[in-house]
């Protein structure tokens, strides 16, 4: 696997709007948290439910956030970075 861009999240900070305008166009959208994590669609499972598990208490995306072709991976569990690697 090649890494195309490393952006610091620290520095660049992503607010709902501009995360949503990358999600929506997502066919799935990974999101973990703790020892948890959920699959989202984004036609199907709509703005409110995922930018509600993608967003983090100070109002941006949750880091790490991983683009993998049309797919979006959000936090970190190593049972699904195992799953999607």
């Amino acid at each position: 696997m090649e890494i195309e861009e490393t952006v610091d999240a620290r520095l660049h900070r992503i607010d709902e709007e501009r995360a949503w305008e990358m999600l929506k166009t997502a066919n799935q959208v990974s999101i973990a948290k703790g020892k948890k994590f959920e699959i989202f669609t984004p036609e199907t499972d709509g703005r409110e439910t995922i930018m509600a598990k993608a967003m983090g208490p100070s109002g941006n995306l949750r880091a790490p956030t991983l683009k993998i072709g049309e797919d979006y991976v959000i936090g970190f569990n190593a049972d699904l970075y195992q799953q999607k690697f």
